[in-house]
This record gives structure tokens, sequence and C-alpha cells, in this order.
């Protein structure tokens, strides 16, 4: 069961370290060892630096990386960032990502968190919900790699790589609904606007993704500086991998998108060339008897089988018999 703690009207979890793992901990619980904390507002996340204890030079820097308004899909892509403060906790933005299956939309978010010696704060924007499922996770006794605070960060780096995975999946099955729309036998609707929305809703999934991916990287050099703060370098190594990945399958599917959309240019183009043909062959059939009837409408006096008693029947025979060869010759050429 969650448990959540209401400290000076702000909502927060608690997740502590112990012997067996991680424990969600109600207000007055045990309060040794490493501590997990997540605020539900952004805009309490400062106010739980400060009752945590970390110090000022952290929180004011951290202020200014807190995100100012609640993302959405139209609002500019958070920047990744990562600092270190003068008294040596680090300070972790980035940009996440959910996809909307139903529309087709991505949608990104944002968190923040600082890591201090013993104690982690975290809050989230956004509809991913990166944070609930790293708590899930890191409380449900799944496999963790490294340990203390880098645990906690190697949790929801892993769940928010995790998510963006499942944003890539959802965005290649929607690709392949494009494929499969502009690739039909049948007439449908012009696949246009769709092939438009998905390059348009790929972009900010790139977007999104490439802060992250230049984010990783200065992990490994905390890693690899041997500081207080020392990270264990296979997850993100693998963190990256996935990240590196994640961005040429999505390159790819832009460029696929780019071949349906000339594919779809040239079907159409194709289509209307088939079309030309057969108004032509029908303005062809049409205009035979246009011409015999023009003539005899001419009411000249001296006019071949005006004095015949089958020479009305016989002009409509022979329209028909010219309408009926035509007709034949355009369906055999393949006009028709």
């Amino acid at each position: 069961m969650t448990h959540q703690t209401q400290t000076e009207g702000h909502r927060e979890r608690v997740c502590v370290e112990t012997s067996d793992g991680w424990d969600l901990v109600q207000e007055g619980g045990p309060s040794g060892g490493v501590r997990w904390v997540v605020v539900d507002s952004m805009d309490d996340l400062s106010d739980a630096a400060r009752r945590y204890g970390i110090s000022d030079r952290a929180i004011t820097l951290l202020e200014h990386r807190i995100p100012g308004a609640q993302p959405s899909a139209t609002n500019h892509t958070q920047r990744a960032r990562l600092d270190r403060s003068p008294d040596g906790e680090l300070i972790l933005t980035t940009p996440t990502l959910s996809y909307v299956e139903s529309t087709h939309d991505v949608h990104t978010g944002a968190l923040t968190a600082v890591i201090g010696d013993d104690v982690v704060l975290m809050a989230e924007l956004g509809d991913a919900q990166v944070l609930d499922r790293a708590v899930s996770k890191l409380t449900g006794g799944f496999p963790v790699p490294d340990e203390g605070v880098h645990q906690v960060l190697a949790v929801v780096v892993l769940t928010l790589v995790s998510e963006a995975s499942d944003v890539e999946i959802g965005l290649g099955d929607a690709v392949a609904d494009a494929e499969r729309l502009v690739f039909s036998t049948t007439r449908h609707d012009s696949p246009l606007e769709e092939i438009y929305d998905l390059k348009r809703e790929i972009a900010e999934a790139r977007r999104a993704l490439s802060p992250v991916t230049s984010v990783l990287p200065e992990l490994m050099a905390e890693a690899e500086e041997g500081s207080g703060h020392r990270l264990s370098q296979p997850w993100l190594r693998r963190a990256e991998a996935w990240v590196d990945r994640l961005d040429k399958h999505l390159d790819g599917y832009d460029d696929l998108l780019s071949d349906m959309l000339s594919v779809h240019l040239s079907q159409v183009s194709v289509r209307q060339n088939e079309d030309v043909r057969k108004i032509s062959s029908w303005a062809a059939i049409a205009a035979a008897p246009t011409l015999v009837a023009s003539i005899y409408g001419m009411n000249f006096e001296h006019m071949p089988e005006l004095t015949w008693t089958f020479g009305y029947p016989l002009a409509i025979a022979a329209m028909g018999a010219v309408c009926w060869s035509l007709y034949r010759l355009f369906r055999r050429s393949g006009w028709l």
C-alpha cells in the first residue's frame, strides 16, 4: 500500500532504504538510511529541499532549473541539464515522454531531481508517470543496479528511457498503419494529414530524447571522476546505448514516412493520369455521334440518306457501331 505524508500542506512520498530493500514509509517512520522523497508539485520541491537539509546554494541553483510552466504537446521541450552545486549536490533536469495511442500524440513533460549524500528529492510535470513507475519498481523488489542514492537515480533514468521506448513502439505501430493505408489497393481518403501528423510527433519525440542523450555523457563523466557521487557505469552505458537506439529507430520512421509521402504523391499522379485517360476515352466515344448529328443538324437540302426509308435507323446504328468499336478499342488498350 502506498503511504503519503502531508507536511505543511505538501503531499510527498518517502522511500527509505533498509536492509531488505526500499520501503515506502509514513510520517514518523524510520529516518535512518538513504531517503527518496517524491514531491507531487514541482513548486514544492524547493521547500522540500530545505526541510531535508539541502544546502542553500543548491536550492538557489535548483530554483533556476525548475520548469516554470506545465509542459504539454504544444510547449517547448524542457532542456536537460546536470549541475553540481558548490556544496556537492547534483541537480538533474530532463524531459519525459508519454504517448496517447488513440490520437498518436506525443506529450512531453519534465522531471527535476536533487541528489544529496543520503537523500534524493524529485518532482515531475506531465503525464508520463515516470516517478510513479519508478517507485513501484524500487519498492516492489525489482532488480535495480547501483546502490544508495545512485540506485534511485538508476531506476528513474532507466524507467524514463523505458517510457521513451514505449513511445517509440507506439509510433512504430502508427507508422506501420500509415504504410498499410498508403499501399492499400482500394481508394481511400488521402493519408497526407496522417503522415504529416506522425512526422510532427516523431520530431517532438526526438526533441525530447536529444537532451537525454546529451545529459547521459555528463552522468558518465561524473561516474569517471570518482567523487563522493560516484556512479556505476554499466547501467549508464546501457541507458546511453538504449537512447541512441531509440533515436535511430525514430530517424528510420521519419525516413520511412518521407518515402511513403513520395510514393503517395506518385500514386496520386498515376491515378490522375488514369482519370485523364478515362475522361479522354469517353470524350472520344461521345465525339463520334456528336460529329454525325451536328452534320445532319445543318439542314442542307442535298444530303445522302435524307430520302431513304431506313436512313434514320441506319444513321443511329452506324453511330452506335462507331461508339462500340471505340469502347472496345479503349478497353483493350487499358484506358477504360
